[in-house]
């Protein structure tokens, strides 16, 4: 018999972060897409300031939903701070190789959900 309080306990939730990483994700590529495309920005600086938006709606969505605890400016620094260098690090990377905006953005979607929640879950919001 396994022990599925466990599991669920576990599970919940990385479920609830990889719910409001859905819409979080739907705002950064619309933004990503708006500065790129729109405004002309390159890949790097349009990845963080997607990035920036989308966070802040992420950070308050966690705290509140995912993690039930208070929000604070330091917790907020430390989000922001930890993910903007993996976005703007995959932005240079992809603008460096000359790579389709698209990969900037499916590397930062698939990178950031599990760095995201492990960032968050023992650092953040702990």
């Amino acid at each position: 018999m396994t022990d599925d309080k466990g599991w669920s306990k576990m599970l919940t939730p990385f479920l609830k972060y990889a719910s409001v990483g859905v819409l979080n994700t739907a705002i950064h590529w619309t933004m990503f897409s708006i500065f790129y495309a729109g405004v002309g920005m390159p890949q790097s600086w349009s990845n963080v300031s997607a990035f920036a938006l989308a966070v802040t709606f992420s950070f308050f969505a966690n705290a509140r939903l995912t993690f039930q605890t208070d929000s604070s400016p330091k917790r907020f620094a430390l989000y922001f701070g930890s993910l903007g260098l993996i976005a703007y690090s995959i932005g240079g990377l992809t603008d460096y190789l000359a790579l389709p905006a698209v990969v900037a953005l499916v590397m930062f979607s698939a990178i950031s959900l599990v760095t995201g929640y492990a960032c968050s879950r023992f650092l953040v919001f702990r």
